[in-house]
Order: C-alpha cells, then structure tokens, then sequence
C-alpha cells in the first residue's frame, strides 16, 4: 500500500563501532554468563559430594541408605548401604553391611557384602563375606565365613541358593 521513497533515505553509514554489551558495559566484549535455567547446553557432571562422616563421639540406631560415600567413626547398630563404606578403627557396627566398596579398619559385627571388601590389619570381622573381590591384610581378625558371589549386592535368598545348587538338578 504505501512504500517509503528510497530518494529520503541517507546514505549508508560507515561501519559503526561496536556497541557496549548490557551485561559487561565493554564494546565487543562477550555476554556474560547466562543465569542458572536460562543456559541450554550441558553442562559438566556435578562434583562428587564429599563422604558423610559419623564422628567417634556419634550413636547411631537404625539403619542408614545412600548412594553416596559414608566414613563411620563411631557407633552404628543397624544396616548400612552406601556406594562407599569406610569403617574406621575405632568404629563399630553391629548390622548388616552392603557397598559397592567396603574399607573395613573397625569392627563389624554382621554380613558383609560388597564388590570390593579389604579388610586391613586392623580390621575385626564377626560375621559371613559375601564378595567379588575381597583382600584381607596380614593381622585382621575374621570369624565367619568368606563366600564369592559375582552380584554379591543383590541381597535376595535366591541369588545365593542359585550359586550353591548343583547344576543339573531341580527344585
């Protein structure tokens, strides 16, 4: 309908100067970092949270679930399952205990059943290991008995009935 008359117009500029960004106030500088929900892209894997460590002063009863890393010092007396299971030489626990990595220095009064279990020279155990790979340093003390099971973090009777049934029979 109406068209604007080119003859009005000026004539191009001259390339103009950059203008200041509204972020940093800087000509030609970058934008600044967007804020949090706005940035579309991926972004790099969280830091690994520290162990959650129970102090040699702390009681605990019940039991304790995380997929984290636990560092025990105290007292425990109930089950434990966590990524990473340190017990250090004054702790104590009196349940059963399931990790991915089991680092026994403490006394462990229960089943035990990890990938990795290591027992060092401090360690006291009175109870059964269920394992994938286990190392026990000369001077720990263990009663019970030591079974390796290739999931040895599924807790179900029938995984371990399955492992000990003669092959060819039926139930």
């Amino acid at each position: 309908m109406f068209s604007k008359s080119k003859i009005n117009d000026p004539a191009p500029k001259a390339k103009e100067a950059p203008k200041p960004t509204a972020t940093t106030g800087k000509p030609g500088a970058a934008p600044a970092e967007r804020p949090a929900g706005t940035d579309f892209k991926a972004s790099a894997p969280k830091a690994k949270p520290p162990a959650s460590v129970l102090s040699s002063d702390l009681t605990v009863t019940g039991n304790m679930k995380t997929t984290g890393d636990i560092q025990v010092e105290g007292t425990v007396e109930g089950d434990i399952r966590a990524h990473l299971l340190t017990i250090g030489e004054g702790a104590t626990i009196r349940g059963e205990v399931i990790a991915d990595d089991v680092v026994i220095n403490g006394r462990i009064v229960g089943r035990v059943r990890g990938l990795k279990v290591r027992l060092s020279s401090s360690a006291r155990v009175e109870g059964d290991i269920i394992h994938k790979t286990i190392a026990i340093e000369s001077g720990a003390h263990f009663e019970g008995s030591v079974q390796r099971q290739d999931d040895p973090l599924s807790s179900s009777k029938s995984a371990a009935a399955a492992a000990t049934k003669p092959a060819g029979t039926t139930r």
